[in-house]
């Protein structure tokens, strides 16, 4: 289809309306675009000519072979160029109207037409077996009739199954719609399988016992007046008038061709449309299957995007899918191998594994032999590692701050220092005042941290940066030690005086001590 055909499309349409209305339509340009103008189509006799000459070239109509009569030579101009529809033309027309015609929902099936073959096969099968009193005429019409019947009740048999599958695949389909699939699938599958049942067999063996008599019935139909083309083209004879119509008619009931027959086609497609139903059953049953349907909701939200203008359908599209702009922000240090968090864009996070189950069946439950449980011994080794490793570097570090004393200028390591503000912490969150100082022990690792206000700042320093402990007095020492033994300038200066005391004279008999 070009792009002219798919622009025009309904023009196209009017115009071939215009010639398969009546039989032997013969219109010209003009004649057409006045047709048109009377259906509200505006279209110029330009123009209808264009897309008549257009159609030409696909092969759905022709020039006109009949010499138009005109009475002036203006009017021989204004009809020299006439237009005829070929037959494979109105024959793709009719088909494209009927498909435009067509609903989604189910059709019904001519069942009826079941016990009618089977009458008329044997009013066929009496009149065969007296091939002297044949009514030839009476024969063509019973012949007709039960080859188009067939023909009428095997494409609503197809369409009517086809429409079950469209349905039957539907992971959304709960609720009342189930229930009235339900009834319909129970009930007039179940009244289709009765009557196929009852007139299958019937009409099975009156075409068996058809065929000793075949032969005069094709006779019969072959000295009825029929169509003779005169260039000895072949032509398309109406069906029943040759032996492979009523063999291929005979396949479909008996499956002799080594498929299955019509009917055991149907019971077959009944069973599994069955089974679908008690899939779905079970789906929506079972509790970790794929929930509520939401076809309703979609539907609604369709409705409310086809009444919406453009603005309101971009805010409704991002507020109902979460489509709005990206706004990615993330902090902290840069990482060798990077993660994918809930700050990671779409477009740069990785796939995420979704189970085979859930892709392809829409299921949830767990499939397959269960796997078996991991032996635990190398992971628990592996925790005890690091577990020895953690302790012995929390140690060291609790050592290297007991021997600080204090802290104020102390060069600690980041494991030391980070010690101390778990220490300090602690302190902190047990007296909300440090007007006596607070003492913080941590007997595991060997270490204690009296804390207390002053009217200085504490600054501990370390290879990626200084700590500042606003009004702070920290001084560090062993768990064991009280804070007076602790080493540092504060017990030096005690020292010093008991020192600086007992070098003073004394009065007495006693002399220097």
């Amino acid at each position: 289809m070009t792009v002219d055909s798919a622009d025009n499309a309904s023009e196209y349409l009017a115009i071939m309306d215009q010639f398969t209305q009546t039989l032997l339509t013969d219109l010209s340009a003009a004649e057409v675009s006045e047709a048109l103008a009377k259906r509200g189509i505006a279209l110029s006799p330009e123009e209808a000519e264009a897309r008549c000459a257009s159609l030409v070239r696909w092969k759905n109509l022709m020039p006109s072979a009949r010499d138009p009569r005109v009475p002036t030579v203006a009017a021989l101009r204004y009809t020299r160029a006439r237009f005829q529809v070929t037959r494979l033309g109105g024959t793709v027309h009719r088909q494209v109207t009927k498909v435009l015609q067509m609903r989604d929902g189910a059709r019904e099936v001519a069942r009826e037409l079941l016990g009618s073959m089977a009458a008329l096969l044997s009013k066929i099968l009496l009149q065969a077996r007296s091939p002297r009193t044949i009514d030839a005429d009476a024969l063509a019409a019973d012949v007709t009739t039960v080859f188009t019947n067939q023909a009428y009740f095997a494409d609503s048999i197809r369409d009517f199954y086809a429409y079950l599958s469209s349905v039957l695949v539907r992971y959304d389909l709960a609720g009342e719609e189930y229930a009235s699939f339900k009834g319909l699938l129970l009930e007039y599958v179940h009244l289709i399988d009765t009557d196929v049942s009852r007139h299958s067999p019937v009409v099975l063996r009156c075409l068996e016992d058809l065929q000793p008599v075949l032969d005069q019935v094709l006779n019969a139909l072959d000295n009825l007046p029929g169509l003779a083309s005169a260039d000895g083209a072949p032509v398309e004879r109406l069906p029943g008038r040759h032996y492979n119509d009523w063999a291929e008619l005979q396949a479909w009931y008996s499956g002799s061709k080594g498929g299955l027959s019509g009917p055991a086609q149907l019971r077959a497609a009944a069973e599994s449309a069955l089974g679908q139903l008690l899939t779905n059953a079970r789906r929506m049953l079972t509790p970790g299957g794929t929930g509520g349907a939401r076809r309703s909701d979609l539907m609604h939200l369709a409705g409310l995007f086809a009444r919406a203008s453009v603005e309101e359908a971009h805010r409704g599209f991002s507020a109902a899918f979460g489509a709005y702009p990206a706004r990615h922000v993330s902090f902290g240090p840069e990482e060798a191998e990077l993660r994918d968090t809930a700050s990671t864009s779409w477009w740069d996070a990785g796939p995420v594994d979704v189970p085979v189950s859930l892709r392809e069946r829409g299921d949830r439950a767990a499939r397959g032999r269960t796997a078996r449980v991991p032996d635990p011994g190398m992971d628990i080794i592996r925790l005890q590692e690091e577990a020895a490793q953690e302790l012995a570097a929390r140690q060291t570090a609790g050592a290297e701050l007991a021997a600080g004393g204090v802290l104020d200028g102390a060069h600690l390591t980041p494991a030391a220092r980070d010690l101390l503000l778990e220490l300090v912490s602690m302190a902190l969150a047990k007296e909300l005042s440090l007007a006596e100082a607070v003492r913080v022990e941590d007997a595991d690792l060997n270490v204690a941290v009296d804390v207390a206000e002053s009217d200085t700042d504490t600054v501990i320093r370390s290879d990626d940066g200084d700590t500042t402990f606003l009004c702070l007095t920290l001084i560090a020492s062993a768990a064991e030690a009280h804070p007076g033994d602790a080493t540092g300038e504060h017990a030096a200066d005690d020292i010093a005086a008991d020192t600086e005391e007992n070098q003073q004279p004394t009065s007495g008999a006693g002399g220097v001590q």
